[in-house]
């Protein structure tokens, strides 16, 4: 079976997933997803609805993020080209790490990719023009589920550089951290 490595990060549950890459003259190709050899390394989530998106400009964020339960989303991650930098936080407010954050550079050259388990908030940053950021989700998109959290409002080490963020208007006006009542607990997600 064609395996993955997996690696933990600071997060509980949030893991850097790496496809192994067979190379040639040509190139390369890998598996980007198989469910049988994630479900074999104990990572059995079921994904139902494949997203993409494209920022034409570097500094783009996006999120952060979240579908509250029962409609809660886990998210694998991974960059289509371009570079971006993806930000997990923990929101089960009942969590040791609630709060906490990794960042995580994803580019096509390194594939990498990120899982973020339902209870996490998700947002990245494009670090070139015309960046493409693909994510598989456990549960389709329910508008009235939909939250977002400001960006800026932990302490997150953005690299932007001196580059002025790119946010929708969603984003732009997203409550900060400290005043969004999570939905999430470790027992819900």
């Amino acid at each position: 079976m064609n395996l993955p490595s997996i690696e933990p990060t600071a997060l509980p549950g949030v893991l850097l997933i790496t496809p192994r890459r067979f190379q040639d003259g040509r190139g390369h190709f890998c598996e980007t997803y198989n469910a049988g050899a994630l479900a074999h390394l104990g990572l059995d989530t079921v994904f139902v609805q494949d997203n993409a998106s494209l920022s034409r400009e570097a500094g783009t964020v996006r999120g952060l993020h979240y579908q509250a339960p029962p409609r809660a989303q886990a998210k694998l991650v991974r960059c289509g080209r371009g570079r971006l930098w993806d930000v997990a936080v923990d929101f089960r407010r009942d969590s040791d790490t609630y709060g906490h954050w990794i960042g995580v550079e994803l580019t096509p050259d390194n594939g990498r990719q990120l899982y973020i388990p339902a209870g996490f908030l998700h947002g990245f940053v494009t670090l070139e023009p015309e960046t493409e950021c693909l994510y598989k989700c456990s549960d389709h998109y329910a508008p009235e589920q939909d939250g977002a959290v400001a960006w800026d409002s932990l302490g997150i080490d953005w690299p932007l550089g001196d580059r002025t963020p790119v946010l929708s208007d969603k984003d732009a006006a997203a409550p900060a951290f400290d005043s969004v009542e999570s939905p999430f607990t470790r027992e819900n997600t």
